[in-house]
């Protein structure tokens, strides 16, 4: 027996989720597993201060053999062969019963970045989970409005997203010490819902996000084989989608694929995470690096083309999905000019997505489902996906690192919009709201993320406005003033400005800003 001990505050139905026997399958992972993430993350910290002091970031040497080898993931399972459109949001009961309404292939029920992990959250997150693999989902809002599941909707696939493996769980603990957030999240859903899923003729599969190692995806590859062995699954039914969002994974995205074998089904590609990354392992690398206003970084620089080709050919060259990045778009129904420009530019990004030979991609707003499965309808026509039609793209180190080449200038806007986003969506995600709209966009903790590394950067490096101004500290302190100012009276803004300062100002780069903010939350 494993001594787990529950340490969060009281949770309506908790004790559905967190019954003795899942508690001890959790703590047994944490038993087995948590020395090995440990070491992990202690391999991501020396990998980047090899960088740092000169050693280039290149494609492996020692996996020269997986890149050249002959091998495939197993075919797509039931319920992921077509993934035209993948609806993402956390897994708050009222957004859960609208993704589920909307007619998307995957929901992507996100208990990452779009989820603040109040130990309210990550149990409410089971709960709802649990309810809605048995159809039995439905939420009544303080105001008496009920929200239920159709009776005649064609529900998604629902593929739950942990958080990453730098994430502990305070609230659960394991000799005293706190459980791998990730382990906590995999392992309650597959406990309660893995064999109810495949009853149900789909499957218990995964999103897994921020991996910077192949090693990483082996982890997560011994954890799935203990998991089936342990609740009596069939070997390989566990199947996870990898998203490629940090510059280290770029290199090793085959032996992502490679390490996690018999339990791959595709790579995703992102932006804002993938950019923070490169903030993050350059950050001392000099002028070459530093990059433009984050809204002049679209999917069409050189740099973020060239990883996006590379995803799509390692994907179907192994037989993976290659899924597309976020139409983070809310569509307005009071303003139809607004409305049409955001539809507008959901329509162009998709339609380079699916030319580019990606199998599907993402929204965040039930609106833009029926935009997103048109453009990908008119170019997949009746075929599920485009695993059979690929070109053999050979993207190079230099092609990948082409920071340099990325067009756009460093202005006053860009500084401001960093940190008044940054600071609102902080505000919201201390009060418990994980995923926020934001100027007429859905954002997580990705954008919070880039925000203040990008102020980071900027104060780092000396960059010189587009108004001649120098970015320093005393300017950084005077835009966060202004900015707090026209935000006016939020929930929790004195706290987030703090932490935005803490973060955007520090000495030493945070690795994570969710570290200091998980401190200031229940």
């Amino acid at each position: 027996m494993v001594d787990v001990q529950v340490v969060g505050p009281e949770v309506e139905r908790s004790g559905e989720v967190l019954t003795p026997e899942a508690l001890q399958f959790v703590g047994t992972l944490q038993h087995l597993f948590g020395a090995s993430r440990d070491e992990l993350l202690a391999a991501r910290a020396r990998r980047r201060q090899a960088i740092a002091d000169g050693e280039p970031l290149d494609f492996l040497a020692e996996t020269a053999d997986v890149r050249s080898g002959d091998w495939q993931v197993p075919p797509p399972p039931p319920g992921l062969t077509r993934r035209r459109v993948e609806i993402t949001g956390p897994t708050e009961p009222k957004m859960a019963i609208n993704a589920l309404n909307c007619g998307a292939d995957v929901w992507l029920a996100d208990l990452e970045d779009a989820n603040t992990p109040h130990w309210h959250n990550v149990v409410t997150g089971q709960l709802v989970l649990k309810d809605a693999v048995r159809g039995s989902l439905e939420f009544t809002s303080p105001e008496g409005k009920h929200y239920a599941v159709r009776p005649d909707a064609v529900l998604p696939t629902i593929v739950p997203r942990p958080r990453g493996w730098h994430l502990d769980e305070r609230h659960l603990l394991v000799d005293g010490d706190p459980v791998v957030g990730a382990l906590v999240d995999a392992g309650l859903y597959l406990f309660h819902n893995a064999q109810a899923q495949l009853d149900r003729g789909s499957g218990p599969y995964f999103y897994l996000p921020k991996m910077e190692s192949h090693l990483e995806a082996r982890l997560w590859a011994d954890v799935f084989v203990h998991c089936e062995r342990e609740l009596g699954l069939p070997r390989g039914s566990i199947r996870a989608t990898m998203l490629v969002e940090t510059i280290p994974a770029a290199f090793e995205m085959e032996e992502l694929l490679y390490e996690l074998r018999e339990h791959a089904t595709g790579l995703n590609a992102g932006r804002w995470d993938y950019l923070f990354s490169v903030v993050k392992v350059f950050r001392d690398a000099g002028p070459e690096f530093v990059l433009p206003d984050r809204s002049a970084v679209t999917m069409t620089a050189p740099m973020m083309r060239a990883y996006t080709q590379a995803l799509v050919a390692t994907c179907h060259r192994r037989g993976a999905m290659a899924i597309g990045g976020m139409a983070a778009q809310i569509p307005s129904r009071r303003d139809a000019e607004a409305n049409e420009r955001a539809l507008a530019k959901v329509r162009e990004d998709k339609t380079r997505e699916a030319g580019d030979g990606f199998d599907g991609s993402w929204v965040a707003h039930p609106d833009l489902v029926p935009v997103c499965r048109e453009v990908f309808e008119r170019v997949l026509g009746t075929a599920d996906n485009q695993l059979g039609a690929w070109q053999d793209v050979q993207v190079t180190r230099e092609q990948l690192l082409d920071v340099a080449g990325v067009p756009g200038e460093r202005t006053e806007a860009g500084l401001r919009a960093n940190v008044e986003v940054g600071i609102r969506y902080l505000a919201a995600w201390l009060a418990g709201n994980g995923a926020v709209g934001i100027h007429g966009l859905m954002e997580d903790a990705a954008t919070a993320e880039i925000s203040r590394s990008q102020v980071w950067q900027w104060l780092r490096g000396g960059v010189v406005l587009d108004t001649g101004e120098t970015v320093t500290p005393e300017l950084v302190h005077r835009v966060i003033e202004e900015e707090v100012a026209g935000i006016g009276e939020l929930d929790r803004l004195e706290d987030a400005r703090r932490l935005f300062e803490q973060v955007a100002l520090a000495e030493d780069f945070p690795d994570f800003l969710t570290l200091p903010a998980y401190s200031l939350i229940d």
